[in-house]
C-alpha cells in the first residue's frame, strides 16, 4: 500500500468535488471561478484521504465516507483562502499559482471561502443516505467544532498573536498547531470511522491518533519552512534536530494507538508516516 492507494482515493475525491462545485460559468461566474481556483488542481488531498482511511480501518468501504472526505477538503480549502488574505498571512502564491485574492480580488476571495465552508456542510448532509442521520449529525458537530473558534479559527488568532510578541514556549506553539492544523486531521479520521460505524472507544482512540499525527505534521512543516524564521515554530525553540525528534515521538505514539487494527490500519499508518516524514 502506498502511492497507488492515495492516487486512487484522491481521484475519487476529485470526481466527487467536480460534481458538487458549481461550474465556473454559472452566475455569479467570478465567485464560482474563485471557489474552484484552489480546489482544482488540489494539493495532496491528505485530509480527505484520512477520512477514507478511517472508514476503511473499521471495515467499511471508502464510498460510505466520500461526502465527508469532500466536506473536509472544502473546509480546508476555505481556511487556506482566508489564511492567504492580506489581513492574515498576505501570501501571493499557493500551490504554484496566484492566491485567490490575487487572482480574483480580496472581496471575492473572502466570499469564495465563505461559500466553500457552506458547501462543505451541504455536501456532508448527503452522507445520510448511506450512513444514517445519527452518524451524519455526529460528523457535522465534529467538523463544525474542528473548524470553529475553539479549534481552527482560534488557532489562527493565536498564530497571528505571535507576530506581536509574547513568550514563545513549546506548549504555546503546540497549542496553536493542535488547533490550527491537528484538529481538522483528527476530525477527518474520526468522521471516517464514525461513518463506518466505529464504537465510541475506537472513535476516541482514532481522534487522538489524528491529533498526534496532526501536530507532528505541522512540526514537519516548521522544519521545512525553517528558512522563513516563523515565530510560531517548534524549530525556533528546539532547533531542526529537536523538532524532528519531537515529530518522530508524536508519530510513534500515534502509530502505537492503531497497532490493534492490524492490516485494516495500513492506510492510516501509511498516511501518518507520509505526512510526518515528507521532504517537501
Amino acid at each position: 500500500m502506498g502511492a497507488d492507494w492515495l492516487s486512487e482515493r484522491s481521484a475519487l475525491v476529485d470526481r466527487y468535488l467536480e460534481g458538487r462545485l458549481p461550474p465556473a460559468s454559472e452566475p455569479p461566474a467570478v465567485l464560482h471561478a474563485a471557489m474552484r481556483h484552489l480546489v482544482f488542481p488540489g494539493g495532496k488531498r491528505l485530509r480527505p484521504a484520512f477520512v477514507l482511511a478511517g472508514c476503511e480501518a473499521v471495515g467499511a468501504t471508502a464510498d460510505a465516507a466520500l461526502p465527508a472526505a469532500a466536506a473536509v477538503e472544502l473546509v480546508h480549502t476555505y481556511s487556506l483562502i482566508h489564511d492567504d488574505l492580506p489581513c492574515m498571512d498576505d501570501d501571493v502564491e499557493r500551490r504554484g499559482r496566484p492566491t485567490v485574492h490575487v487572482a480574483f480580488g480580496e472581496a471575492n476571495a473572502l466570499l469564495a471561502g465563505d461559500a466553500l465552508l457552506a458547501l462543505a456542510f451541504e455536501v456532508l448532509a448527503d452522507a445520510e443516505g448511506s450512513c444514517g442521520a445519527a452518524a451524519v449529525a455526529w460528523c457535522t458537530r465534529t467538523l463544525a467544532t474542528a473548524a470553529g473558534s475553539r479549534q481552527l479559527v482560534g488557532g489562527q488568532v493565536d498564530d497571528l498573536a505571535f507576530a506581536v510578541g509574547g513568550p514563545a514556549t513549546l506548549a504555546r506553539v503546540e497549542s496553536v498547531h493542535r488547533r490550527k492544523s491537528a484538529a481538522l486531521i483528527a476530525a477527518s479520521v474520526a468522521c471516517g470511522a464514525r461513518l463506518g460505524n466505529a464504537d465510541a472507544a475506537l472513535l476516541a482512540n482514532l481522534a487522538a491518533f489524528g491529533e498526534e499525527v496532526g501536530v507532528a505534521f505541522q512540526i514537519a512543516d516548521d522544519v521545512l519552512d525553517a528558512h522563513q524564521n516563523e515565530a510560531c515554530s517548534v524549530v525556533s525553540l528546539l532547533g531542526a534536530g529537536g523538532a524532528r525528534a519531537r515529530a518522530d515521538a508524536l508519530l510513534a505514539s500515534a502509530l502505537k494507538r492503531i497497532e490493534r487494527l492490524g492490516e485494516k490500519g495500513a492506510a492510516l499508518r501509511m498516511l501518518a508516516e507520509m505526512a510526518v516524514r515528507r521532504e517537501k
